[in-house]
């Protein structure tokens, strides 16, 4: 499978290597997408412009950790786009330390949260928010980090 990530920084925060990145995109998609190419898009950005993107997509005050924007393309287009990812760096920050994690295994899990998104996978509903996050403790063991939820099961406030 051969995955093409386009990483643009837009956030004065210290952020993960883009190989980092790549790497986390690709154990969320493999295996996952219905073609042997995808491509996505992931902008790193500052409170400012998520708090934005949050009001505008979402209707939302504030900021905050990821949004996904799945690709909707016209039926019969052979496009492996999948769409776009947009992370707010200091609010990552902010949550890992006050959840207690490692800054590095909160960034995975961000983006592969936001990557599952991509794929059609949602939380609104209990049934689907247990598929998700099992899939995402499942990769994020792959990647050798610890399981992202807290132990009492509360979920993050991710989008």
């Amino acid at each position: 499978m051969s995955v093409t990530v386009d990483i643009q920084l837009a956030s004065a925060e210290p952020v993960p290597d883009e190989q980092d990145i790549r790497g986390w995109v690709r154990a969320a998609l493999e295996g996952r997408t219905r073609g042997d190419d995808a491509e996505v898009s992931i902008r790193l950005v500052d409170e400012a412009e998520m708090t934005e993107l949050n009001r505008r997509y979402r209707d939302k005050p504030g900021s905050t950790n990821v949004l996904s924007f799945p690709a909707d393309l016209p039926a019969g287009i052979g496009a492996t786009l999948l769409g776009d990812i947009v992370i707010c760096a200091p609010v990552v920050r902010r949550e890992a330390a006050e959840q207690g994690k490692p800054l590095d295994a909160h960034w995975a899990h961000m983006t592969v949260h936001g990557s599952l998104h991509l794929l059609g996978y949602d939380h609104l509903a209990d049934d689907e928010a247990e598929a998700m996050e099992t899939l995402e403790t499942h990769i994020m063991q792959q990647l050798n980090y610890d399981c992202p939820y807290t132990p009492d099961g509360q979920r993050e406030h991710t989008t």
